[in-house]
């Protein structure tokens, strides 16, 4: 028997919505991945979102809220449109 080389990939069964779940393939489709590689990238995203908004939460809770003049030139430096605000 031939053992896998280097550190293998664990497995992770997930159930999604149908509708999701045809995004989804299209999605890695078009981006020339797999499904997998579409998903992972999707979980790294979300992740470093969760971290960011934590991370915040965090230097508000030290310091303070931000203005709503900070929260448009921190938009504006990251791209973002719009007058979106963060739910408190």
């Amino acid at each position: 028997m031939v053992m896998p080389r280097g550190n293998p990939s664990p497995k992770l069964a997930i159930t999604v919505d149908p509708d999701v779940h045809a995004q989804v393939v299209a999605a890695a489709a078009a981006d020339g991945v797999s499904v997998s590689a579409w998903m992972t990238a999707a979980a790294r995203r979300a992740l470093r979102l969760r971290e960011g908004l934590a991370a915040v939460a965090e230097w508000e809770a030290e310091h303070g809220a931000f203005s709503p003049g900070e929260l448009d030139a921190a938009r504006a430096r990251a791209g973002a449109a719009g007058p979106e605000r963060r739910p408190a």
